[in-house]
Formats: structure tokens, C-alpha cells, sequence
């Protein structure tokens, strides 16, 4: 066969663009990445950090509906800038240690705007290279039954190079795509730049804020492994970046959480060696980690930059409900474990498998933690429910308005209420909490010996003739027996009291 009898045709760059990414959100993603590569390779030239600039500008414009991304690194030569801005799965990056590789990534925002421009230098006084891909005409032709050209000549249909002299503001070295026209997608989310800060803060390689007492141990068990490549991203000028972890969250019941310790993972290669590293914080384990908290999930990084999302580890659960109890990162090493086209798993692979295979263990470790703290939080729940009804009968018999054989009863009843309590402040698994359980069973069975030993005659009826006061008493008694709620039939009696006396 004859390298001319090979028909690429036009629908391939749609596959290439907006059906290759499900979430709107993830072309930042992608442009990312692309700006992260460039700013390593930058470092690995040995050129100097433009201070004058954040190291990935996004600006977010609602009104014009426009969204630009802009990175300090190396900037695209002058010479190679058309080839590479129009060429579809050809990237320079295949064999490096670069994150992208695949050469469709800067095509990610083909679907969802109406012109996607790419711009670019390399160094102060060259002129400025730009190339702008007509996205209407893009799709018009996609959607033609009468266009009949392949893919090369719909991208010399569609795309525009120009070379600027100059323009305001840009630095001296850089690289920036501008989205113009953008489409609505998804609630506009392209265009809310808290939402596209919020998804950044989960994938993109950013730090650790200060205010995440883990942070500094993280990073430093990572950097015996791999380079993190922390980047400066600015959002509308706002501040840099950060993970969204701090040593507190707030959990699904609203309550707040907090992380108690850090357990970090080293995962061994098929032939030696580490094909992963990873860290675990250790918390309360009260449930599913709400999805606000942008942290739940055991999650994959590559570059480190996330693959897929929070669900991805689901399967290594013994239970996948567990995951959404997990806050973690595995980051992945080894280089023949590759992430899909999309970037939403990992491809299929022997060494793929073996890493799985080594966090099962990992992952059943966290599922006994789960389980046993919800063991713990029954037990808990159980001693609250007895020790309220025990408080509840406690405060009746101090009202003291009981005969003697229904208080005889209700003594009875409340050393019941005590008796689990007691038990269960003496479980092994509950030896943490013991200090405060323990004092809160002594402090009731100390209240039930006082007015267990309280005399008849220390009652508020006590000054009523005998006959009245056994009335009253017989009353009090229905009163408590046919109301279903003892707390409110209390109170009702202590106005009858106040009147009565």
C-alpha cells in the first residue's frame, strides 16, 4: 500500500477536540500541562525566571467571553511554531520526561469556542508568532456533507498564521492560547473562575498551602523520588494556587474533621526500583468526605498532575464506598505506566497491573480503618442514647414527685441505662475516648446513689396531708406513664408545682 492510498479525513479532528473531553473543565487541564512542560524545560535550559510575571497567567473575561492562558517557559522558535501549532499527534515530547506526549492536547479547545489562538516568542525583540484557528468555519465543515477535503486541507481552510511586532503587556519569552467566543457548556463553568480555580487547586501541580501542617513532610518525601514541579498559577491576578488541604475539613454532617497524621507509601517496580510513591492523612474516618471539600478519593498523579478523578481507586476498595472515605495521592513513577489519551485512567499494562496490585493491601488497610471507626461511632452513639434516657429518669426522680414503689422503679431503670454505659467505657477499641466516658458513668451513678437515698420526706409534697399527696403522686405517675415525651411531661409538672406550692 502507498503512503497516498491513506485517507485521513476531516471528522478525525473533531475526535481530536471536544468528543475526546467529556468535562469542559479539563481543556485547562490540558493547557496546563503544556504550560508546566514548557516552564521544566525552561528550568532544564538553564533560562532565567521572568520575575516580571506569574508563571501561568489565566485571565477569565465574562463580559467579551474570552479566556487567555499564558506561561513564561521556553515560548515556541520562530522556525517550528506553524508545524507544531497545526500538527495533530505529532509531538516533539514522545520519549521525554514531559507530561504530554500525544500532541493533541492543545486542540482541546477546538470545541468550545469560537476562535482558538496560539501565540508565542522566545526572547525580547523577536517578533511576536501567532496562528488562529477559525472554530465556526471548523465546525460548519464538520458539519458539511459537500465539503470533501481531508484533514490537511481543512486546517489550511480554517487556520491564519500572522507575526505581530509587538504586543502590550507580554513578556519577553512566553506562550499563550486565547479562546474567543467561548461556547456555554455546563452552567457557563469555562467562564466561573472560581470553579476553574477550584478544579486547578485539585489538578494541577501547585503547592501545599502554608496553613496544611502536612505539607512540608509530603513534599519532602517526594522529592526523594520525583520532582513535584510546583508551578505559580494566577487566576485573574488573584493569589497563587494552592491545594485546596488544610489540617481541618468539614464533614458530610457539617461537623469539622480533622487530619491527624500523614503515612507515606513507596510502591516497588516489576524489575526494582519504585514505580510509585504516595501519602495517606489519617483523620476521623466519620464517612464519605463531602464532594465540597475538593479533597475525597485516593487519587492518581502523574507529572504531577491528577489523572481522572476522585472515583478512579473505587475498584481497589473491598468496599468502593470506602474510597469517598479516603484522602490520599499515589503518584505514579514509573514511565511505562502511561495515562489514556483523555487523561481520565491509565492504559491497560502489566506494569499498570502490578501497581494495582500493590495498593489493594493499602487499600484494605483503609477499609478496616473505616470499619472500625464506624464500629467506635456506634458504640459512641449508644452510650449518648443511654446515658440520655439515664439523665432524662434522673431528673424525675430529683422532681421527687414519684410514690415510693415508682421511684423504687425508676431507680432500677436508670442503673439499667447505666450498666451498658459502663461497658462500653471499658471497650479495648474505645481505649482513646475511656478518659471522658469513664468520668460521665461515674458522674450519674453517683446522681442515682443521691436520690436513690433521697428520704420521702425531702419531697415537695412532703407538706401536703397524706391522702392529697398520694393523689398527686398517682397523678404524676399517669402523667409521666401517658405522655410520649417524659422531658415535656417534666416540665408541665414543674408548673403544676409552682402553683400547687
Amino acid at each position: 500500500m502507498r503512503d497516498e492510498d491513506v485517507v485521513i479525513g476531516k471528522d478525525i479532528l473533531e475526535l481530536f477536540s471536544s468528543a475526546m473531553y467529556v468535562d469542559p473543565l479539563t481543556v485547562y487541564r490540558e493547557y496546563v500541562q503544556n504550560a508546566a512542560d514548557a516552564l521544566a524545560a525552561a528550568t532544564a535550559a538553564g533560562l532565567p525566571p521572568d520575575t516580571s510575571a506569574p508563571q501561568v497567567w489565566i485571565s477569565i473575561d465574562q463580559a467579551t467571553r474570552t479566556v487567555k492562558v499564558r506561561d513564561t517557559g521556553t515560548g515556541v522558535p520562530a522556525d517550528t511554531f506553524a508545524i507544531r501549532m497545526t500538527s495533530i499527534g505529532a509531538s516533539p515530547k514522545r520519549g521525554t520526561e514531559a507530561r504530554g506526549f500525544r500532541g493533541v492536547g492543545r486542540l482541546a479547545g477546538l470545541g468550545y469556542c469560537r476562535g482558538l489562538t496560539f501565540r508565542s516568542r522566545t526572547g525580547r525583540g523577536e517578533p511576536i508568532q501567532e496562528i488562529h484557528w477559525d472554530c465556526t468555519e471548523l465546525k460548519a465543515a464538520l458539519r458539511s456533507a459537500d465539503y470533501m477535503g481531508g484533514l490537511a486541507r481543512l486546517v489550511t481552510d480554517i487556520v491564519q498564521l500572522t507575526e505581530i511586532k509587538e504586543l502590550p503587556g507580554h513578556p519577553d519569552r512566553f506562550f499563550e492560547v486565547e479562546m474567543s467566543g467561548i461556547v456555554r457548556h455546563r452552567n457557563d463553568s469555562l467562564l466561573d473562575a472560581d470553579a476553574v480555580s477550584e478544579y486547578l487547586s485539585q489538578v494541577a501541580p501547585v503547592p501545599f498551602s502554608l496553613d496544611f501542617s502536612f505539607g512540608e513532610t509530603i513534599d519532602t518525601f517526594l522529592r526523594r523520588h520525583t520532582d513535584p514541579g510546583d508551578i505559580e498559577i494566577r487566576v485573574n491576578g488573584n493569589d497563587p494556587l494552592v491545594r485546596p488541604h488544610r489540617d481541618t475539613f468539614e464533614a458530610d454532617d457539617g461537623s469539622t474533621d480533622a487530619f491527624t497524621g500523614v503515612e507515606c507509601i513507596e510502591i516497588p517496580g516489576q524489575d526494582g526500583g519504585v514505580a510509585a510513591v504516595g501519602w495517606l492523612l489519617h483523620h476521623g474516618y466519620r464517612g464519605a468526605i463531602p464532594n465540597r471539600a475538593l479533597l475525597k478519593g485516593l487519587r492518581f498523579r502523574t507529572g504531577n498532575i491528577q489523572v481522572g478523578g476522585h472515583r478512579l481507586a473505587e475498584n481497589l476498595f473491598p468496599e468502593p464506598r470506602f474510597n469517598s472515605w479516603t484522602v490520599g495521592e499515589i503518584h505514579v513513577t514509573d514511565r511505562r505506566v502511561l495515562p489514556n489519551g483523555r487523561r481520565d485512567h491509565y492504559e491497560e499494562s502489566v506494569h499498570f497491573g502490578h501497581l494495582l496490585n500493590h495498593l489493594t493491601p493499602v487499600a484494605r488497610d483503609i477499609a478496616k480503618r473505616c470499619r472500625g471507626s464506624s464500629v467506635k461511632r456506634k458504640w459512641l452513639r449508644e452510650f449518648e442514647m443511654h446515658g440520655a434516657v439515664a439523665r432524662e429518669k434522673l431528673d424525675i426522680l430529683a422532681q421527687g414527685t414519684l410514690g415510693e414503689t415508682a421511684r423504687k422503679a425508676m431507680v432500677s431503670e436508670v442503673d439499667r441505662a447505666i450498666a451498658p454505659m459502663a461497658k462500653i467505657a471499658t471497650m479495648d477499641d474505645l481505649s482513646v475516648e475511656a478518659e471522658h466516658l469513664k468520668p460521665k458513668v461515674y458522674e450519674l451513678r453517683e446522681e442515682l446513689d443521691k436520690v436513690a437515698s433521697r428520704k420521702q420526706n425531702e419531697s415537695p409534697l412532703a407538706r401536703l396531708p397524706k391522702e392529697k399527696r398520694q393523689m398527686y403522686e398517682h397523678l404524676f405517675e399517669l402523667v409521666y406513664e401517658c405522655s410520649a415525651n417524659r422531658v415535656a411531661a417534666k416540665a408541665l409538672i414543674d408548673r403544676i408545682l409552682l402553683k400547687l406550692l
